[in-house]
């Protein structure tokens, strides 16, 4: 008899929400959160829902638009419902030069986010 995995699901909604945040996609992202999810941001603040959610990925999506971007995944972890990224990435506007994501997802959602990064504008 098969055993159900969190890990798996929470692998399954993280490589979704990867996948979406590259090609920019933003119905698949926002499909990843529901009107209960919340992202917390050490830069942004912090964002309630669907709505606000979508409010944060336009301002990203924005800036990861530009050419040339460089985004590189320095670390990927899954604990149970707990996922848990380190990365760093170039745009023309800024420089990441860490960043960690940590995701807790239950039931195909995710229900929060937080986002810590140390970000050096080049302008």
């Amino acid at each position: 008899m098969a055993t159900h995995s969190p890990a798996a699901d929470t692998e399954s909604v993280l490589e979704h929400h990867l996948e979406a945040f590259s090609r920019q996609d933003m119905d698949e992202m926002l499909a990843d959160y529901d009107d209960d999810s919340v992202v917390v941001t050490n830069t942004m603040g912090t964002f309630h829902g669907v709505d606000e959610i979508r409010d944060l990925f336009e301002t990203l999506f924005a800036e990861f638009s530009q050419s040339p971007v460089e985004f590189e995944l320095d670390d990927q972890r899954i604990e149970a419902d707990t996922a848990y990224i380190v990365w760093h990435a170039e745009t023309p506007e800024n420089s990441y030069e860490f960043a960690t994501d940590t995701f807790r997802i239950r039931d195909g959602v995710i229900e929060v986010q937080t986002l810590g990064a140390v970000v050096s504008p080049k302008n």
